[in-house]
């Protein structure tokens, strides 16, 4: 199947995965192109995406978007990334914005509280993880100030509950939660919330020339701050809270303009070993030409 061009891409997370996106939204300014769809990729079949249509005052904007970041049973979470990088790379998506729950490190944070990262920790072992040797990455503004502005000023004028306009995000591999101990760790080390989702798609949106950012939904209080959470707390926000949240991905990328004002395609530099990756290219093909 051939990969359609796309402006957008949208990443849907855990806060929205109780719901159908974006048909239970019922927007009159999104229409559904396409759904189903499933592409061969390097690294495997890719998960389903949607490709939509949203309506704005300059023209339709196009957008291709999958749930729960790929992760499905079978696959590994590393693949999936890569799956879904790749076919936003054949799409052209120059910007991705993602969702999803996590627990407060913070003792400031409360659940239902709507937080949009400056920056990130990443204390996973899935830092290894791109499409090609190509590019030096820059993570120094990992998290595109433009996208983050619109978020903001979305989420304050529909969210009902706090809005946090910055945090530093804690990146783990799960799949299990993590222990009262490494809790205490990550905030000394200044951490704010804690998911298991940011990287390595940080990485991989910047490898692809794309700018990324996320608005993300305290659903429990990680281990050891404040109070132990509950498996019923967790479920009430996600089921309660979902439509919301979405409703705000939609309108930020409705009011997103097409023109950039960040500097985030600056960070992403041509790798300075590229040279000595095409001398090895070249010897190994003529090292084989000679004794073939």
């Amino acid at each position: 199947m051939h990969v359609p061009e796309a402006d957008f891409a949208l990443i849907g997370g855990s806060s929205t995965l109780s719901i159908n996106v974006p048909e239970n939204l019922r927007l009159n300014s999104v229409e559904i192109l396409a759904a189903n769809m499933v592409f061969d990729t390097p690294f495997g079949p890719s998960p389903e995406f949607k490709y939509l249509s949203i309506d704005n005052v300059g023209g339709p904007k196009t957008v291709l978007t999958c749930k729960m970041h790929g992760w499905r049973q079978g696959v590994s979470r590393s693949n999936a990334s890569r799956q879904i990088f790749w076919v936003f790379k054949q799409a052209g998506i120059k910007r991705v914005l993602v969702e999803g729950g996590v627990g407060a490190i913070n003792h400031l944070l409360r659940t239902r509280d709507v937080v949009v990262p400056h920056d990130y920790i990443d204390v996973s072992m899935r830092k290894d993880i791109g499409l090609e040797d190509r590019y030096l990455l820059v993570m120094r503004e990992a998290l595109c100030p433009q996208i983050r502005r619109q978020l903001i000023d979305v989420c304050e004028e529909q969210w009902s509950g706090r809005v946090f306009d910055r945090s530093i995000y804690v990146n783990t591999d799960g799949r299990h939660f993590e222990s009262p101990a490494e809790v205490m760790m990550y905030k000394q080390a200044g951490g704010d919330i804690i998911g298991q989702s940011i990287t390595p798609e940080v990485y991989l949106a910047r490898e692809i020339g794309a700018c990324y950012a996320g608005v993300y939904l305290v659903v429990n209080f990680a281990e050891g701050i404040v109070q132990p959470w509950t498996h019923q707390e967790l479920a009430d926000i996600y089921y309660g809270e979902s439509k919301s949240l979405a409703k705000i991905l939609f309108e930020t990328l409705r009011r997103l303009p097409m023109e950039f004002t960040c500097g985030c395609r600056n960070l992403r530099k041509e790798t300075l070993l590229k040279d000595i990756y095409e001398r090895e290219e070249a010897n190994g093909q003529e090292f084989k030409q000679r004794y073939d």
